[in-house]
């Protein structure tokens, strides 16, 4: 039977909100009908539409009950606000899970893999819980919140931010014993008028939720790391840093690529050790120091970090591959179509260059978001780290991506398109086998939609079809 997350008696005492119907116990909580799973409280977010046209759908599919503005056919917890009450919900959750260490981790780039291979190893130690995906705003933070059992032992959040104020009162919510902040770059600096100086200004509100004796665990090889540390200590917190640097506590020493990812060579507290990884990508080496040092801030010894590490799969859109079947021989896609900002393509084409291929190295480009008024500028300029990495074919898409475009040697370019469904044909009919096609851009730029059909490139043709 499934262990009972809450009952609707908890659920009241939490939002002060009103039983209308049946009382009720939920194994889960869920925000989205199509998703929800048998047992779960769906909660009718109303805040930007109305969330409880939904609930039928949501009982049809199972749901023990439904926190929601109005009265339907079905057991219910009326609230005025419901985004509010989950934020109640959450706040009860991290309450009544007395023994749980809590982490959060935020940056520019890294932030969600981070964050997942923490996870991986907390679940390995004990009683773990932590966020799904990239649940890191207003919604997804609570959200996580509100599905932590009372058992957990230890827990990780994500916590991201697009503009100034946003991630202090997450962090306040979620009251972590540490926290992470995997770098800062230019990521949504066009919300910031002071540029990076303000991304970085936003990252440090994550120190707001830390008590006295909390700790900061801080990228020494960042330019913003002197500022960030010198924020922290203000806070009263303790600093522990990664990178290359001989001071830090996790010292990188080295980063070896092998066939099936890579190794690490690094000096932790004094101490050297060496360990392999599923991830090819250099930037991987100080991210996995960051993870080893969150794990030991919230009780998981090395030895265990450095296991789960080791068994860490690449996620999806964030460097996972894929065997591509051609006529002749097999292509390999780098699926990076996730996000995409100056500073994680300029890491992704890095461990591109850094590869062993028998074909050719592609790269498709779909716009950089958010990037404001010197958008054109850092997109012309990824032409320099794509004549590093021996990038063979570039094709791009998008309007800020034709700045790149027109910055490219006539032989290195593969093809342009105002969008990304456009490139599509251009890039496939350039495919061949032992090519490495590597596809990366913002969401809603549509790069995942350029990886998707290169992945279904090999797929078999229906019948008929």
């Amino acid at each position: 039977m499934t262990e009972a997350l809450w009952t609707s008696e908890e659920i009241l005492a939490a939002t002060s909100g009103r039983l209308e119907g049946p009382a009720f116990t939920a194994s889960g909580v869920s925000i989205d009908s199509r998703t929800l799973a048998p047992g779960d409280l769906f909660v009718a977010l109303s805040e930007t539409r109305d969330g409880a046209q939904f609930v039928p759908a949501a009982f049809a599919a199972g749901a023990a009950g439904a926190l929601t503005h109005r009265p339907a056919e079905g057991p219910c917890v009326i609230v005025p606000y419901t985004l509010e009450a989950l934020a109640r919900l959450g706040a009860k959750a991290r309450e009544r899970a007395t023994h749980a260490r809590r982490g959060a981790v935020t940056g520019s780039v890294g932030k969600t893999s981070v964050t997942q291979a923490v996870r991986a190893g907390l679940t390995l130690a004990g009683a773990a819980h932590g966020s799904v995906g990239s649940y890191n705003n207003h919604i997804g933070v609570p959200l996580t919140l509100a599905r932590m059992p009372k058992a957990t032992q230890r827990a990780i959040f994500e916590i991201g931010m697009n503009h100034a104020g946003e991630i202090a009162p997450l962090s306040r919510m979620v009251a972590p014993h540490a926290v992470a902040i995997t770098n800062v770059g230019a990521v949504h600096v066009e919300n910031f008028p002071d540029g990076e100086a303000g991304v970085a200004a936003a990252k440090a509100e994550i120190f707001s939720g830390l008590g006295k004796d909390g700790l900061a665990i801080l990228n020494a090889d960042n330019r913003w790391f002197e500022v960030l540390k010198d924020r922290a200590r203000r806070a009263g917190l303790r600093v522990r840093s990664f990178g290359s640097a001989a001071a830090c506590d996790a010292r990188l020493t080295g980063f070896s690529p092998q066939p099936t990812g890579a190794r690490v060579e690094a000096v932790i507290d004094g101490a050297p050790v060496s360990f392999p990884l599923r991830q090819a990508g250099a930037h991987w080496g100080p991210m996995s120091l960051c993870a080893l040092l969150m794990l030991q801030a919230l009780d998981v010894d090395l030895a265990l970090g450095l296991q789960s590490l080791a068994a860490f799969a690449p996620l999806a859109g964030r460097g996972e591959e894929r065997a591509i079947a051609l006529p002749g021989g097999e292509a390999i896609l780098v699926d990076e179509s996730y996000n995409a900002n100056p500073i994680s393509v300029a890491a992704a084409l890095d461990t591109l260059g850094a590869r062993s291929v028998t074909g050719r190295r592609i790269v498709a480009l779909t716009d950089m978001l958010e990037l404001g008024a010197e958008g054109a500028r850092y997109h012309a300029a990824l032409a320099a780290p794509l004549e590093a990495a021996r990038i063979d074919l570039v094709f791009c898409a998008g309007p800020l991506m034709k700045s790149l475009w027109e910055a490219l040697p006539p032989t290195r370019r593969g093809g342009y398109a105002h969008r990304a469904a456009d490139l599509i044909p251009l890039l496939a009919r350039a495919v061949e086998p032992g090519d490495v096609v590597m596809v990366k851009g913002s969401r809603d730029s549509q790069a995942k939609l350029v990886a998707k059909a290169i992945a279904e490139l090999g797929a078999p043709t229906p019948e008929g079809a």
